[in-house]
């Protein structure tokens, strides 16, 4: 939640602040407050530390989408939007594997500071590398004015159902990987946290994803390749009641790549839809996103304790038939 507060914040003001500065102070600054929350034992300080570290982030979030549509030439961008994403994709899949493996060994704090202080080292990097914006320039941003340009994207059909998409989709892979854990350290599986941990190498099937997807937008239209994509997040999921290890891991595996390569394919009929504000609407795509992270990630848990895998994989089964509607619709406009 704090990422999507953040880029609510963001997508007023984005377009008034340097890009790689933004990006910059985002990147360290996160990295200072896991630092921090290594140090902190009051449950209530964390959660807040938390909450804020999230809002800071959403500052790399809210312009790199709009960063790469103006840096790189059109040919190429579905090529940079599938790397960047990529990067997503590896980031998210160490810090699950990491966290789990140290946390199990030794607890958490020591996982909180080797995110820590790689993320610190990471943004320095990104910092000394990234070349600064040729095509923006910061301009004095009419908050009046920010108010009728988001209500300008929220009377473009194709951007409004993309949004709602990206909501319920997030949601629905954010729980899968919020609670597969639990499902396979319990019976039948009964897996080991060192084995689950390996389960997370998944995501690199996910990059493969942004990276087919990607490719393929540079010669397909995105908004008909999307309609190739969700039904196999469905298919995935599907093959994730299975109560066999072997299937089970070919169900995520779809799922995955099927996720990524939507993502991908979303966040540029976005960046295309969008003439103007490029950066509006793309934090305004992550407040969506990050929201149905926050919201369906919490409330698909109460489904699992309450009523099971079977209920709550059948919960995201409809999640991802009523995101193909709304993008099957995104088409039609």
């Amino acid at each position: 939640m704090g990422m999507a507060v953040g880029l609510f914040i963001l997508s007023l003001k984005a377009d008034a602040l340097p890009r790689k500065q933004l990006m910059g102070f985002a990147m360290l600054a996160s990295a200072v407050l896991t630092l921090l929350s290594v140090f902190i034992h009051n449950f209530h300080l964390l959660i807040a530390v938390s909450f804020v570290k999230g809002a800071i982030l959403s500052g790399v979030t809210a312009v790199a989408l709009a960063y790469l549509s103006e840096e790189v030439s059109f040919n190429s961008l579905g090529l940079a939007i599938s790397l960047y994403l990529s990067g997503n994709a590896i980031g998210g899949m160490a810090g699950r594997i990491v966290v789990m493996l140290i946390a199990g060994w030794l607890n958490w704090r020591w996982a909180a500071a080797f995110v820590g202080i790689s993320s610190l080292v990471l943004g320095l990097f990104f910092m000394k590398r990234l070349p600064a914006s040729k095509h923006f320039i910061p301009l004095p941003v009419n908050i009046g004015q920010k108010w009728q340009q988001m209500g300008i994207f929220f009377r473009q059909p194709v951007i409004v159902l993309i949004y709602l998409a990206a909501f319920l989709l997030m949601g629905g892979f954010v729980s899968i990987y919020n609670y597969t854990g639990f499902h396979l350290e319990a019976p039948p599986f009964s897996l080991p946290h060192y084995v689950i941990a390996c389960i997370f190498l998944m995501y690199t099937v996910g990059v493969w994803g942004t990276m087919v997807a990607g490719r393929s937008s540079d010669k397909v239209p995105p908004a008909k390749l999307i309609r190739f994509f969700i039904p196999a997040i469905a298919i995935g999921l599907l093959l994730m009641l299975v109560s066999q290890l072997v299937v089970f891991i070919i169900g995520l595996g779809i799922f995955t790549f099927s996720f990524f390569g939507t993502h991908t394919l979303a966040s540029r009929i976005v960046s295309q839809e969008a003439k103007e504000g490029k950066s509006s609407a793309t934090s305004l795509y992550w407040l969506f996103y990050y929201a149905g992270s926050a919201i369906i990630g919490t409330a698909t848990g109460v489904v699992l304790t309450g009523w099971g895998w079977a209920t709550f994989v059948f919960s995201l089964l409809l999640l991802v038939v009523a995101g193909f509607l709304l993008v099957f619709r995104a088409g039609k406009k």
